[in-house]
């Protein structure tokens, strides 16, 4: 399927590895330029390098902690104005709410709430003048079913889900689209946190949590960043015009819910 977005430009946060690197992957595929950000120079280039030689694409670079609004300056400095933006930072610590000072809820809101509202903001009105804007935020399945050892993502990112339930009604007939990409359980280094909490939690070792985890999934294993890509990349195309406003949830079934 020709996804019809050769040419357009891309801004994807945090895309050195895991999720965003899948999706930065998946948007270079169909021939789109890039702009990646992320905190690690070395891995960041590495990445870019990779990309540029299986695809061919321009792929600028911005070392940034995106968090920030200096590294917001940055990568909007080097990519003004994006066809197609992919929000995405990761995630707070997990652990007991009870231990979670006043300054971990303001840098979990900052990180996973207003760092993609501020990104949304400063680039959805070159998007409405030239009628074509995809925004795709990479949330969690957390904001549909709670995981109980991760508070801070859990409020953080339901807060950006009630947002973008608002805003992307009101830019659908200028052609900008906004959705919310909501994992499960991935391969990434994330995982690897989120286990080893709810092993401590439970008294279990590290690997009878992971298999736990991976036999609680009804696919009987863990998402790779190749398919949340590819996902990401059908929200942004033109055949995802008519996709907005909505929480796509990539989780091999693991929500037991009809809706």
């Amino acid at each position: 399927m020709d996804m019809g977005i050769a040419g357009r430009t891309a801004l994807v946060c945090a895309a050195s590895k895991g999720l965003g690197r899948g999706c930065a992957e998946a948007l270079a595929a169909e021939g789109v330029n890039l702009t990646i950000v992320a905190r690690t120079a070395e891995t960041l280039e590495a990445t870019a390098a990779g990309i540029r030689a299986q695809t061919g694409v321009d792929v600028k670079t911005v070392a940034c902690d995106i968090t920030t609004p200096e590294g917001r300056a940055a990568a909007l400095a080097a990519c003004p104005q994006p066809d197609i933006l992919v929000n995405n930072a990761g995630g707070p610590p997990p652990g007991d709410f009870r231990t979670f000072t006043h300054d971990d809820w303001l840098r979990a809101l900052e990180a996973n709430m207003l760092t993609p509202i501020e990104l949304i903001r400063a680039t959805i009105d070159g998007m409405i003048a030239r009628g074509f804007g995809r925004i795709v935020n990479i949330t969690s399945s957390s904001v549909k079913a709670p995981i109980d050892v991760l508070g801070l993502s859990n409020g953080a990112r339901s807060g950006l889900t009630g947002f973008v339930a608002g805003i992307a009604r009101k830019v659908a007939a200028q052609g900008v689209t906004i959705n919310n990409l909501l994992p499960g359980v991935f391969d990434t280094d994330r995982i690897v946190d989120t286990i080893a909490a709810q092993a401590k939690a439970h008294n279990l070792s590290i690997d009878e949590a992971r298999k736990q985890r991976m036999a609680s999934i009804p696919a009987g294993r863990f998402g790779n960043r190749d398919e949340f890509g590819r996902a990401c990349a059908f929200l942004c195309s033109v055949h995802g015009g008519y996709i907005t406003g909505q929480n796509w949830l990539i989780d091999g079934g693991s929500y037991p819910g009809t809706f």
